[in-house]
């Protein structure tokens, strides 16, 4: 497999997780544009994938306005001379239980995952068509967005968004060899490292060690790079059947995500009046989790 020739877009790829994507892709030969909103990261992650061998310019600049989505396909064209690959990872967190929850707060996060996410999409997905460019898109969701998760309300819509859109774009840039899917990473970052569960798993990540099994394994827990794979394989000629897709992966674990389905299907002759409700409902409901459970940690990964 090679992107050798092939032009990237990476948002909020100046660390963490967008940085290893941007990377990943680098090696594998395409030209990337990196993106974030401080100038010194973004130079910083240039300079890293220029270290490896690869091609990078960076804009700065927030994800969200139509404005910014314009100038990262400008300058993926004007510097590289044309675009074949966009990784929407750009985003924030303003987590916080529902009624202690701003407008802003809600808005912040609403603006940067989901309106960043359309705003770039239907920037490059425009120059793609018009240069009959079978380009690859690929949109980056949570385990949030497919379960729920305490304190997440802006996070869960943002990711959930995400995906809904993902399916939609499928449908509509089909005919023009446009792939569109979603990857759902569980991975070590700044977000999980505050996270006591996840602490053992950090912890060796920090020193430079492999991370305990039952992580890597058992909860499918793994470093930014274990993610990476995904987005170049995605991002290649070898997935032009794939798309559509919510495609989960974190340490050595990958995992395709069902399209929501009906569970249950029952019928009623005259429709489902109160009463009938009250005397059936109980006989054919089936209750559906939210949120993720994770398994008790093991005793000698307990911090």
């Amino acid at each position: 497999m090679s992107l050798e020739g092939k032009v990237a877009i990476v948002t909020g790829s100046g660390r963490g997780l967008g940085l290893a994507y941007a990377q990943e892709l680098a090696q594998q030969g395409a030209a990337v544009v990196v993106n974030d909103v401080d100038a010194a990261t973004a130079a910083e992650a240039v300079a890293s994938i220029e270290a490896l061998g690869g091609k990078a310019t960076a804009v700065v600049a927030p994800v969200g306005p139509t404005e910014t989505a314009t100038q990262l396909v400008q300058t993926a064209v004007d510097t590289f001379g044309r675009l074949d690959i966009l990784v929407t990872n750009a985003g924030v967190l303003r987590d916080t239980v529902l009624w202690k929850m701003s407008d802003d707060d809600f808005d912040t996060v609403i603006g940067v995952h989901l309106r960043g996410t359309f705003t770039c999409v239907r920037a490059a997905a425009t120059y793609m068509k018009d240069n009959e460019i079978p380009g690859r898109i690929i949109a980056i969701g949570s385990p949030t967005g497919q379960r729920g998760n305490f304190g997440q309300t802006n996070y869960a819509a943002a990711k959930a968004g995400i995906v809904g859109m993902v399916r939609t774009w499928a449908l509509e840039l089909k005919r023009a060899g446009i792939t569109v899917n979603a990857v759902i990473p569980v991975a070590a970052t700044a977000m999980t490292a505050t996270v006591p569960y996840f602490a053992a798993a950090v912890e060796a990540d920090a020193a430079g060690e492999p991370m305990p099994p039952f992580f890597r394994h058992d909860l499918g827990f793994g470093t930014s790079d274990d993610v990476a794979g995904l987005i170049a394989y995605l991002a290649s000629d070898a997935a032009a059947s794939v798309t559509g897709q919510a495609i989960g992966i974190g340490g050595d674990r990958l995992q395709v995500w069902s399209h929501p389905e009906p569970v249950v299907t029952a019928y009623h002759e005259g429709g489902w009046s109160v009463e009938a409700l009250e005397a059936e409902f109980g006989d054919v409901f089936v209750a559906q989790s939210v949120g993720e459970r994770f398994p008790a940690l093991p005793e000698e990964l307990q911090r």
